[in-house]
């Protein structure tokens, strides 16, 4: 059986940790399978489907959907980063992940958090040249622009994230080698640790504030000036074609911050009140959830992806 904490022992850094997945009654982890299962494999069939248009479709080459093909890639990345881990934790029971495999994790899982965070900043900021400044929009979003746009994204997370597993990497003993989560989640490895863990609290804390916080105000930002734009249009038809143009950014928006802010509340201010498996379960939710209803969300809304797929289809059919 793998072994919970000693209060009053400590171990030296472990060669690996335990993964314990979703506590639980008995069996009820592998039945999470057919939930996180299909999860995963909506988000590698519906971003790997959006990445291959984007690349195979020269009309679709344009700063709107290559900014979407970010997206996609980062969503291919987070899910990839936690699900197989995941699915084994849940199916085998508790499995071993070596000590730096562990630290690689807690980096990719927050860094591509905190990319995909910014990609919808960076689509926020697109869609309000485009509503706000259309016969403009060409010189002003350009490939070029949204290159280094994705550039700056991974250069700022990896930056901001590095931190994490260097923080964790200076502790030398721990409590335990059993980590009560279904991934490396940073602070998940920095309750076993022992000495004083300010530093890593409130780096936690400040990374929240700085991704998640400063990204908001940017796209409620991005929103207002879209707002004000729509409703300066003549009538209610270009009004409701503007909106249309970002209902699905919207929807994704929802999708990834929703989850993200609810699982965020529970963990800090229900912690007494809020089971932990719920905590858990909430955090792989957030990370597995947008990257499964992202690509069906932009596929069912945006008719330029639509009309692509139904074509790439009756193609196939008509060979046939």
């Amino acid at each position: 059986m793998a072994e919970g904490p000693h209060p009053n022992s400590t171990f030296p850094r472990p060669t690996f940790f335990i993964l314990t997945g979703i506590p639980g009654p008995g069996g009820a982890q592998a039945w999470l399978t057919l939930v996180f299962g299909p999860m995963y494999l909506l988000a590698l069939l519906g971003n790997g489907t959006l990445l291959a248009l984007v690349q195979i479709d020269s009309t679709l080459q344009q700063p709107m959907f290559l900014l979407l093909a970010t997206l996609a890639a980062t969503d291919l990345g987070l899910a990839t980063s936690i699900a197989p881990g995941l699915l084994a934790v849940l199916w085998l029971g508790p499995r071993p992940v070596p000590y730096a495999a562990c630290l690689a994790q807690m980096f990719f899982v927050h860094a591509l958090t905190a990319v995909e965070s910014g990609a919808l900043l960076a689509m926020a900021c697109d869609r309000a040249v485009a509503v706000g400044r259309p016969l403009h929009y060409p010189l002003l979003v350009t490939k070029a622009r949204v290159g280094y746009a994705a550039l700056a994204l991974a250069l700022k997370a990896m930056a901001i994230v590095v931190p994490f597993p260097l923080l964790v990497a200076r502790f030398e003993h721990f409590q335990a080698k059993t980590i009560d989560h279904a991934y490396c989640a940073h602070m998940a490895v920095v309750e076993l640790v022992v000495g004083t863990m300010w530093a890593n609290n409130l780096y936690g804390l400040a990374l929240s504030l700085a991704v998640s916080g400063i990204d908001l105000l940017g796209i409620t930002a991005s929103y207002g000036l879209i707002a004000h734009a729509v409703l300066r249009l003549p009538t209610r038809e270009a009004r409701a074609k503007a909106f249309g143009t970002c209902s699905s950014h919207i929807c994704v928006i929802l999708a990834f911050y929703v989850p993200g802010l609810f699982s965020y509340l529970t963990h800090h201010f229900g912690r007494h009140t809020v089971p932990k498996p719920v905590h858990i379960l909430l955090s792989n939710i957030y990370l597995l959830l947008p990257p499964a209803l992202n690509p069906l969300i932009y596929g069912v809304r945006t008719k330029q992806i639509r009309d692509r797929l139904l074509e790439t289809f009756t193609v196939r059919k008509s060979q046939f």
